[in-house]
């Protein structure tokens, strides 16, 4: 059994709103942008009658580090 490689021409895409997007054979399938979100407590919830007794909330949004994820290569 032999197999053929995926021959794809030109395709533009606009946007993906998260997942990915595989045409054909592939080896090494990365993401191509990184985000970073800080939010405090409670910020993030979801439903109709959400109580949330936060007392003293502190989001520490210092990063010592330079990158966090490098996006490197098909750009």
């Amino acid at each position: 059994m032999s197999f053929m490689p995926a021959i794809v021409g030109p395709v533009a895409i606009n946007s993906v709103g998260g997942g990915v997007i595989n045409f054909g054979d592939s080896f090494y399938i990365s993401p191509k942008s990184a985000s970073k979100t800080s939010a405090g407590s409670g910020a993030f919830n979801t439903g109709n009658f959400i109580i949330s007794n936060n007392g003293l909330s502190a989001t520490n949004t210092i990063d010592p580090d330079i990158n966090d994820q490098d996006i490197v290569a098909n750009n």
